[in-house]
């Protein structure tokens, strides 16, 4: 039965993809599409609800040594929940936000593509969190990669999408070898694909196996040096910005690090890897979120950095703390995404310097402020909590690291407060009378909204006491406790990324951004060496396609003009002299056995004779070597 949990959106999607081309192109069509996506959502829920407390599980054979399985372990539980309770607001978003109108005019019919797409990305995302085998794992594990490619390239007919998320696919393939490798080196060392078999690793196997698997992590959860794909992502609509970033795509590379955070960590490098991996790439996310104008690339980039402090939670041996910081970021940045979305139809810009709706957009400035100060780490809210876990985590291995991750909080202080109040704060957008001649949003698009940011304020109860613990004995996991040194840094870090915050969007609004500042916020200049890097090898490539066409080819040329000749020859003279040649040697044939014939005349005497002769011969070959 727990097929049934992926394999109901992955139906629906074919079903909404199929039917869909007969709704009304108007708000009665949007409406059917609201219903269906809900009503996929409380069903994926209900059977995940009954999996988790019934135990349910799943395996098809494929042949002897491959057993395709699902299972349920609390890490698997949780993604399978928080998935589609992120997806479900994101799709009803996307069916009003991007529904596209009607040649001729008329209403805007809904997006039916993008909806069957996004629902079946939410079915590819709950196959992997619940394989239990790394065949399993691979089949998702390339679904969500395909399904991330086509919602890149959604509105391809702009110019620079398809190799945008061309782009983005390639770098994640190339990470995605990584796992690869590693399911080579668990069956090469057990025998198996199964998780179950993964503690009979050991030795070079099992480095080989954690080296994969770190790659295939990293790689999808954007971390240094893949960091700078999620800018190529946002080519795609904010929807998919939004359930790609909040809980699946990026998502999948901090599951597989907690899901197997007991095989990988039985290797003594991968703690120490994780946490330099985590914290470099918290530190320098957060730098570029904090210089970016696009309001897209700034959550991009929040995102890495968030991701890198989940690393660094599960390096220093927490993966609890990164799973409930999963969860608490998942909501907020799903939130902002969609307020971005917002704000960039009313401006017709992600510029953050072009919006500054506060007052135009109440409502979603509201709740874009609750989602913010989340982000940036304000008690009592809940990305706070989990925050705060992963600076005393990061205590538990050294407090110089405990000092250093508080220092990346600061820095989601200050861009979270820059995203506010550059995006929402009061300025530019402050008249009323401007909305009449902007396009609006509907009522479905704020309530999505508003669902993913009362999302936010309900886990903020994770602060009342002993919430905390009683989610840790549920989840089977540990959390750190915290020093009080700790929090008070980590508290005056955050106000004092708040006020930099404030103080930075006084300068920006009125100064002009330098090139080295444009440098620095497209992540220090990465896609650039990438770029740089891909036109040498192309460049190589090209040469060596010239070498081939002007010397090995030419050779083959050369060798076939050769062969051509002396075909020509044989034709003209070849077969003369080979059917002159056959005819002399048959009729020497023909007169040796004609002369042969003639001593076969039947007569005794002939015989004797000729036995005579032979032996007389004989005689004197004999006597004259006697004689030498």
């Amino acid at each position: 039965m727990l097929w049934s949990v992926p394999i109901l959106p992955l139906l629906a999607a074919l079903v909404i993809h199929g039917v869909g081309k007969r709704w009304p192109g108007d708000d009665r069509g949007r409406a059917v599409l609201t219903l269906a996506v809900v009503a996929i959502t409380v069903a994926t829920l209900l059977l995940v609800s009954v999996a988790v407390t019934v135990d349910w599980s799943g395996t098809y054979r494929w042949s002897s040594r491959v057993v395709l399985s699902l299972g349920m372990t609390s890490a698997s539980a949780v993604f399978a929940i928080v998935v589609p309770l992120i997806a479900a607001p994101i799709i009803v978003y996307s069916a009003y936000h991007e529904a596209s109108p009607v040649s001729g005019g008329g209403a805007a019919r809904p997006p039916v593509g993008l909806v069957a797409l996004l629902t079946a990305f939410v079915g590819a995302m709950e196959l992997l969190v619940l394989a239990e085998d790394f065949v399993t794992l691979l089949i998702a594990w390339e679904l969500v990669g395909a399904c991330s490619w086509a919602l890149i390239a959604h509105e391809w007919q702009k110019a620079g999408n398809l190799r945008d998320a061309t782009w983005a696919f390639l770098v994640t393939r190339f990470g995605d070898l990584g796992l690869y490798i590693a399911a080579a080196a668990a069956f090469a060392g057990t025998g198996s694909f199964a998780f179950a078999d993964l503690a009979q690793l050991d030795g070079w196997r099992l480095d080989v196996f954690v080296a994969g698997a770190v790659l295939a992590a990293a790689a999808k959860s954007a971390q240094v040096p893949f960091s700078p794909w999620l800018f190529a992502a946002m080519s795609g609509p904010t929807p998919v910005s939004a359930l790609l970033h909040a809980a699946t795509m990026v998502a999948a590379g901090i599951y597989l690090v907690v899901r197997l955070h007991a095989e990988l960590s039985a290797v003594a490098w991968f703690a120490p890897v994780a946490i330099t991996l985590g914290l470099t790439t918290a530190l320098a996310g957060g730098l570029v979120a904090c210089l970016q104008g696009h309001a897209k690339k700034l959550l991009a980039a929040s995102t890495s950095a968030q991701y890198g402090l989940m690393w660094l939670a599960a390096g220093a041996g927490f993966p609890g703390v990164a799973l409930v910081h999963f969860v608490t970021h998942a909501f907020t940045k799903a939130a902002l995404f969609l307020a971005a979305g917002i704000a960039e139809r009313h401006v017709d810009s992600y510029s953050l310097t072009a919006m500054r709706l506060g007052r135009l957009l109440p409502g979603v400035a509201a709740a874009s402020m609750v989602a913010s100060l989340a982000l940036a780490g304000v008690v009592p809210l809940s990305a706070a909590w989990s925050k705060e876990k992963i600076v005393t985590a990061a205590g538990h291995q050294a407090p110089w690291l405990a000092v250093i991750v508080a220092v990346a909080a600061g820095l989601s202080a200050l861009y979270a407060t820059r995203f506010q109040l550059l995006a929402f704060g009061r300025g530019r957008h402050d008249r009323m009378s401007e909305a009449v001649s902007r396009p609006g949003h509907s009522w479905a698009e704020a309530v999505a909204l508003y669902l993913l940011a009362a999302g936010t304020l309900a886990l903020s109860l994770l602060w009342w006491p002993g919430v905390g613990n009683g989610l840790a004995d549920l989840l089977s996991v540990h959390f750190p406790g915290t020093r009080p040194w700790e929090l008070i840094l980590s508290l005056l870090l955050v106000a004092l990324g708040i006020g930099l915050g404030a103080w930075a969007v006084r300068r920006e609004v009125s100064s002009q951004q330098s090139e080295t500042r444009t440098a620095m916020a497209d992540w220090f200049g990465l896609p650039t060496l990438s770029a740089r890097g891909v036109n040498a090898v192309m460049m190589f490539s090209h040469g060596l396609a010239r070498f081939d066409d002007r010397a090995v080819d030419a050779g083959i040329r050369g060798s076939a003009r050769f062969g051509a000749w002396l075909a020509r020859l044989g034709e003209r003279r070849g077969e003369g002299a080979f059917d002159g040649a056959t005819n002399q040697l048959a009729k020497g044939i023909d007169w040796a056995g004609q002369v042969a014939r003639r001593a076969h005349t039947g007569q005794m005497h002939h015989y004797y004779t000729g036995i005579a002769a032979g032996l007389a011969a004989i005689l004197i070959i004999l006597s004259i070597g006697a004689l030498l």
